[in-house]
């Protein structure tokens, strides 16, 4: 007989998209006050009057520097719900993106004509945003009070997937689930999985929805459900709970796809919508690749002459290094890179991963990795058409194919173009072993599902804020 509970009332608990809409609603709220509060001083300073025809002429300032704080705050991970969570890590961030905001600022400054933009306004925006932002963000329903309390969740399934999704809840979203148990397919299994308790099965599902106010299903397989499985779990639905895939759930908090969990379900690897004729985002983004290429080959011809003296000083051998790599739809091209390694690398051992701390890697080549100077002729692979700025990152063909052979979908990140820099790149540190290659899959097909032109932005700020960093390997 089924488990039939009477109604109840349950806790209310936001999502964690929800929650990443307050905190940026509150952010938004916070900027909008402190460019008022700006203009006001502003005002006061120039000893005009305060009034509707002072600020609509000024009234860009509202849309400008919104924009700019979602792009850099999204960028600094400000809306990841383990570091809101964080006050401590939430003040480094928040101290961080005011000083890029005023140093991308002072940069434009600099390069405009003269009186075309306000000298302190910044300076009394970022203080008013940074007190005001810090306070919202103390104030935040997201963060406090009863809406913020962790999702209870049940775990319905105890194989590998199960295991995985545990441990990624452990590591990245703690503060926002609390794994009430696990459901078992039947009683002759462990008594628990990775220290959570097997707590019933399927026909206990209903029950410990009802007293354990359990929010949310984490279904760990999305095929072969048992039907004792399927039955609790759509009672469970019916009464309120929410149902998620254990795919969807770990690409959520996680950033990746795990591949390795997914079996041979293209729906939860690649997005289902496909191309369209209608859609310029292709377009936009080609045009975009070719206005920076075009900035930065400018740069490439002023360093050129320096880099060219200071590599062939350091180590005998040729300027550029080339190498056949693979692109879209698996077409091999040339990629071209200022040589950070000795002539005979690769004489002995031949295709291999670079290691962090390579002894082939010469005392300017380990400077420009640093700096990823090396990666700036790929300017021309760019403007060929080999390569956008934002992308996977393109991977030798004897990699290729060893890997097609080791790791589910690997060949997907084939599809688009691949890129100077990735979500890879800035989420995860340099790869050198086939077990990287798989974590960096994960981010790349995060990427080719969700890939947009603010997602692209994105990248790119975070590839800014690491060369600053001098983070290469």
């Amino acid at each position: 007989m089924l488990f039939s509970p009477s109604p109840v009332r349950k806790r209310l608990q936001l999502q964690i998209s929800e929650r990443r809409l307050m905190l940026m609603a509150g952010d938004v709220l916070g900027v909008l006050i402190a460019v008022t509060i700006a203009l006001f001083v502003w005002s006061v300073v120039a000893r005009d009057q305060f009034d509707v025809e002072f600020i609509l002429p000024r009234s860009h300032w509202f849309f400008v520097l919104t924009g700019l704080w979602l792009l850099l705050a999204s960028a600094n991970d400000f809306y990841e719900l383990r570091v809101a969570a964080n006050r401590g890590a939430s003040a480094q961030r928040l101290i961080l993106i005011n000083l890029q905001m005023v140093i991308l600022y002072l940069i434009v400054f600099f390069f405009a004509q003269p009186l075309a933009l306000p000298r302190l306004f910044i300076l009394y925006y970022a203080v008013a945003s940074f007190l005001l932002i810090a306070v919202i963000r103390l104030l935040n329903p997201a963060l406090s009070g009863w809406i913020s309390a962790r999702r209870k969740v049940l775990i319905v399934g105890t194989d590998w997937a199960a295991m995985t999704i545990i441990g990624a809840i452990g590591r990245y979203a703690h503060d926002l689930y609390d794994i009430s148990g696990v459901i078992a397919e039947s009683d002759d299994v462990l008594k628990d999985i990775c220290d959570v308790p097997v707590v019933g099965t399927g026909k206990d599902i209903a029950r410990l929805v009802y007293t354990e106010q359990v929010s949310e299903l984490i279904v760990t397989s999305t095929h072969e459900l048992s039907a004792e499985i399927f039955q609790g779990v759509m009672d469970a639905y019916e009464h309120g709970a929410a149902i998620v895939p254990m795919p969807l759930l770990y690409e959520r908090i996680t950033g990746q796809v795990p591949v390795e969990h997914v079996s041979n379900n293209w729906a939860v690897v690649l997005p289902m919508d496909g191309g369209s004729i209608f859609n310029p985002q292709m377009a936009i983004k080609r045009i975009l690749d070719i206005v920076i290429s075009l900035v930065g080959m400018m740069v490439f011809i002023i360093l050129l002459p320096f880099l060219a003296l200071i590599i062939r000083l350091d180590s005998p051998g040729d300027i550029f290094y080339s190498q056949e790599r693979t692109g879209l739809n698996g077409r091999t091209f040339r990629i071209y890179k200022f040589r950070s390694m000795r002539a005979d690398a690769e004489a002995k051992t031949g295709a291999v991963f670079s290691q962090k701390g390579d002894p082939r890697v010469t005392r300017v080549g380990r400077f420009m990795r640093k700096t990823r100077l090396d990666e700036l002729p790929q300017i021309v692979n760019i403007l060929r058409g080999d390569m956008s700025i934002v992308g996977p990152r393109p991977e030798r063909p004897e990699h290729i194919k060893r890997l097609t052979e080791k790791i589910p979908f690997y060949r997907t990140r084939l599809v688009i173009r691949p890129g100077l820099t990735g979500w890879a790149q800035v989420r995860y540190n340099y790869g050198s072993t086939d077990e990287d290659a798989l974590i960096k899959l994960q981010y790349d097909l995060y990427y080719i599902r969700h890939q947009s032109l603010l997602l692209d932005l994105n990248i790119i700020l975070r590839t800014v804020y690491k060369v600053i960093q001098m983070g290469g390997v």
